[in-house]
């Protein structure tokens, strides 16, 4: 215990001794004990805090009232007392845990006269809080040197990371797609694909990617956070003209020579059948695989293909049908007729008639034709000033787009938007097959119903109950098929007639049920239906007024 009494130069009253005053220390905990004293001078809290920092105890957490209290009653005291006026409090180490548990952060306060914070007593603080994953010692080490900090993560958890799905990487880039892709608002990101690709037997075709089981993550208390494996896939079953490799599982290779077609697991490797032309010589033409023609097919020749159709020259009144899809160099004429699950290409039509997939891509110019895509028409496209669309019936679900559409001097123009033959038949299939499997369900519900009142004598309460099962579950997946057509469908409120120059002439353009007659001209822009079901037109600045 310290008892002494000090002189305090400087002081701002004048030079004296706390007579019958001393401090004292215990527990930590700083004591001024005075006696009564007749000839004491005044004294003030400042005098006394003078004291104590004086005394070695300026650190601690002084207490003012204390200070205060203390030279008000040591003037006047009649009886000895003591008061605690100061303590000596070590650093605090608090340790706040996020509410995911995914971090934890710290408080230092630092000490007043007591011992510092320690990179133990941080560490104790975990412990205690229940850390003890995703500790950071650095940090720690930097917040007890500064020994006075707020809200610094010291641990960190880890989200798990999910599983990759299994990917196929084509070592074929050239090869063809048949199943090309939609973007957001529908249209097809189709590219066009210049002159057939071979391989030959044993050429690398695709590498496929097994899926990842994902990293586990965990929480700054030690719990673990499972990761979601990847959807695996292996290699298409029953891919023509590929196998997979002997030393190498996830490795597919030509079995074939012929034309690669990218299909939705693999590739598929095409025999190709190559004429110089299709006529009276060569009669029909019917192959399982790709046909290639280097010149003309001609009036009423025939030509089947389960794979693509190349024409190098023109097909004059011939009659086409791919499995994928048909690109002609020349042009298409005389009452032709092509039918592509894929896409048609050609540089121009006259008098003809093409069905496609996909879409449908005339470089220059379509005249008196009968086009139906299930996506999209694109005219001129290799002339973008020029390209015409003049008579006849074109018919897409997303997208017509043409430099010009009509002629003052030829007849209507038909344009049809929004219609999905294909989309239409399977959402009608899709809704008789529920409408069956509703039925379905409410026969097995009265069975169940009344095997359970008059009882199951033959066992079929069970089975029942196994078909209903059964029938819930395919219910579900007709559901979810048949909403994801709805959502396809839907995309057709966003179709749009995509004008580069003008319209003239009289052109018919349909929206669904919503039907436009143009009989003025227009220039460069596009038309649509608004968000009132009406069909406006919209200029290249993109003001809109109703079409008519």
């Amino acid at each position: 215990m310290r008892s002494q009494a000090r002189h305090l130069p400087g002081w701002r009253r004048s030079t004296m001794d706390f007579v019958g005053m001393a401090l004292s220390e215990s527990g930590g905990s700083i004591l001024l004990h005075v006696q009564p004293q007749e000839d004491r001078g005044d004294i003030d809290a400042a005098a006394l805090r003078d004291w104590l920092v004086r005394d070695g105890y300026g650190d601690c957490l002084l207490h003012h009232e204390a200070l205060e209290r203390a030279a008000k009653d040591a003037r006047a005291a009649s009886a000895p007392f003591s008061l605690p006026v100061a303590e000596r409090c070590d650093a605090t180490v608090v340790v706040h845990i996020a509410t995911d548990a995914m971090s934890a952060s710290l408080d230092i306060k630092p000490a007043r006269g007591g011992a510092p914070a320690t990179v133990e007593d941080v560490r104790h603080g975990l412990m205690l809080a229940g850390v003890v994953a995703g500790i950071d010692e650095v940090a720690i080490a930097q917040a007890v040197v500064a020994q006075a900090c707020e809200a610094v993560v010291v641990a960190r958890g880890a989200l798990a990371q999910n599983g990759h799905d299994a990917a196929f990487e084509e070592l074929i880039p050239a090869a063809p797609d048949r199943a090309p892709k939609l973007d957001d608002s529908g249209f097809i990101d189709y590219r066009e694909h210049g002159d057939i690709v071979m391989v030959h037997t044993g050429a690398l075709l695709m590498r496929r990617q097994p899926a990842t089981p994902g990293v586990p993550g965990f929480t700054v208390r030690g719990d673990t956070l499972s990761a979601k494996p990847g959807l695996d896939e292996p290699f298409a079953a029953q891919l023509t003209g590929a196998k997979v490799s002997d030393e190498d599982p996830n490795l597919l290779q030509a079995s074939q020579t012929g034309h690669p077609v990218r299909v939705h697991g693999g590739v598929m490797v095409e025999p190709i059948l190559r004429l110089a032309e299709v006529n009276m010589d060569t009669g029909n033409i019917h192959y399982d695989g790709t046909v290639q023609v280097d010149g003309e097919i001609g009036q009423g020749m025939r030509v089947q293909a389960s794979g693509d159709i190349l024409v190098g020259g023109m097909v004059d009144g011939g009659i086409l049908q791919a499995g994928g899809n048909i690109k002609v160099t020349g042009g298409v004429i005389a009452h032709a007729m092509l039918r592509a699950a894929g896409t048609i290409s050609a540089r121009f039509a006259e008098a003809a008639q093409l069905y496609a997939g996909t879409s449908i891509a005339i470089g220059d110019m379509a005249l008196e034709c009968e086009l139906q895509s299930l996506n999209q028409i694109v005219i001129g496209a290799s002339a973008p000033q020029r390209g015409r669309l003049i008579g006849g019936c074109a018919t897409a679900m997303m997208l017509i787009q043409a430099p010009l559409v009509g002629s003052p001097s030829g007849g209507i123009t038909k344009l049809v938007l929004g219609a999905n033959p294909e989309l239409e038949a399977r959402c009608h299939d899709l809704q008789q097959q529920m409408e069956k499997e509703t039925a379905a369900q409410e026969s097995l519900h009265k069975l169940i119903a009344h095997l359970t009142a008059v009882g199951d004598p033959k066992g079929l309460l069970s089975r029942a109950q196994a078909s209903l099962k059964n029938a819930q579950s395919a219910h579900a997946k007709s559901l979810l098929a048949f909403k994801d057509l709805e959502q396809q469908m839907a995309l057709s409120r966003h179709a749009v007639v995509a004008v580069g120059v003008a319209v003239a002439g009289a052109v018919d353009m349909a929206f669904g049920r919503v039907q436009a007659h143009l009989r003025s001209e227009y220039r460069a822009g596009s038309f649509r239906l608004d968000g009132e079901g009406t069909v406006v037109f919209a200029d290249s600045s993109g003001y809109a007024v109703p079409a008519v």
